[in-house]
């Protein structure tokens, strides 16, 4: 989890800090809005191999080294940004490439450690960390480039990665020795080739529900500073601070719908439709309340309504996630890469056409209908398809 906030402090930062670089250094929206992509191009070209690796290797090595190379990266931000914007743009696709192992070694370790009764409690914990680095890195940098000047957003919270990973190298174990959960089959069963399971209905849910909740997700972590400063005419300290306000709804939400779902599996709700309950609902309710935002005219009632928005996104965490260890314990690495790859394109795609819609027609109401579209149609495919049994279950009851 503080890796999560380490990362999260170091991707948000360029999102308060390009406010003032685009008026320093002349950009358009949609060159900011290139600069802002440019992370997803290296993390979705490396997360597949990450999931290989962590799969290989064990989730202690890959997660340990991600946070250094990605802290390096973010302390020579300035360096590179002053140089020119090709420099940047690729250390911006560098430090994708370090955060790419995140999440796959995660979910290694999830599971060699977590029980079934507990997976979306983890889970829970575990992201908990997106909202917390999101309020640190949204608040801090607003603070930070108010009083010392933009690079020092960087200088900051890139020091404190390099602060994390000697303690993550001496107290964390890839596994506890003995899988107390898992029968030895399955344990030690080999992993079907990808393309036999990649495409199965359970996984295209699972990947059609994550690229939604990616897609508002990249789009409110990138464009929430500038939407509050241009939109509803913020200082940059308090767009910031305004752009902390929804990830902390976030955060709450995230856990209390982690204790709800796993307390409801225990008290005899079937699994597929605890995970659907959270990813579809958390999806509907979260595009209703963006398309609220849309005629929102005072930054009291915009913040009110992307709280709750945010908030509601938060659920679908305790579907989609939990349920790639519901289809595929052993072999989650693997699984959430192939959807972590996928479910990078919104970061790629919805935030650049974010930055041209907003060119295009001078507010963000267009931006937020699409997000809102795509979370319906992520909410339809992830309600119809999802089916929670394991693959390999699947695979002996079927020829």
């Amino acid at each position: 989890m503080l890796a999560w906030v380490v990362a999260y402090t170091d991707r948000v930062n360029i999102s308060v800090a390009a406010v003032a670089m685009k008026e320093q250094l002349g950009w358009s929206e949609t060159e900011k809005g290139l600069v802002l992509s440019a992370f997803f191009i290296g993390y979705l070209v490396f997360m597949y191999p990450a999931g290989l690796l962590a799969t290989r290797f064990g989730g202690k090595a890959v997660l340990g080294l991600s946070v250094l190379a990605w802290s390096i990266l973010t302390l020579v931000t300035p360096w590179a940004a002053m140089t020119s914007l090709g420099t940047l743009l690729l250390a911006r696709v560098s430090m994708g490439v370090g955060e790419a192992g995140m999440t796959p070694a995660a979910y290694d370790l999830f599971g060699r450690w977590v029980p079934p009764g507990e997976r979306a409690r983890s889970v829970a914990v575990l992201l908990s960390g997106v909202p917390v680095g999101t309020v640190a890195g949204f608040a801090g940098s607003g603070w930070l480039v108010h009083r010392h000047g933009w690079p020092m957003a960087f200088y900051a919270f890139g020091a404190v990665g390099l602060l994390w990973v000697p303690l993550w190298f001496h107290r964390v174990q890839n596994d506890p020795g003995v899988d107390v959960w898992l029968d030895s089959r399955e344990s030690n069963a080999p992993l079907a080739p990808p393309r036999r399971w990649l495409l199965r209905a359970p996984v295209v849910a699972i990947v059609t529900g994550q690229f939604a909740t990616l897609w508002s997700l990249y789009v409110l972590l990138s464009w929430l500073p500038s939407y509050f400063r241009v939109a509803q005419r913020l200082t940059i300290p308090n767009a910031g601070l305004f752009s902390a306000a929804p990830w902390l709804a976030m955060l709450a939400m995230t856990n209390l719908a982690g204790v709800l779902s796993d307390r409801l599996i225990r008290g005899g709700l079937a699994v597929t439709r605890a995970r659907k309950l959270m990813q579809c609902g958390g999806l509907v309710v979260s595009a209703a309340f963006l398309l609220a935002t849309r005629v929102a005219t005072t930054p009291g009632a915009a913040l009110g309504l992307l709280c709750a928005a945010t908030g509601a996104l938060g659920c679908t965490w305790c579907g989609y996630s939990p349920a790639i260890l519901d289809v595929a314990p052993r072999w989650s690495a693997v699984l959430v890469a192939f959807g972590n790859t996928i479910g990078t394109l919104p970061g790629i795609v919805g935030v650049f056409v974010t930055g041209w819609l907003v060119d295009v027609t001078g507010t963000y109401s267009a931006a937020f209908t699409l997000t809102a579209a795509v979370s319906l149609v992520g909410a339809v495919v992830f309600g119809f398809l999802f089916d929670a049994r394991p693959l390999e279950e699947r695979g002996r009851a079927s020829p």
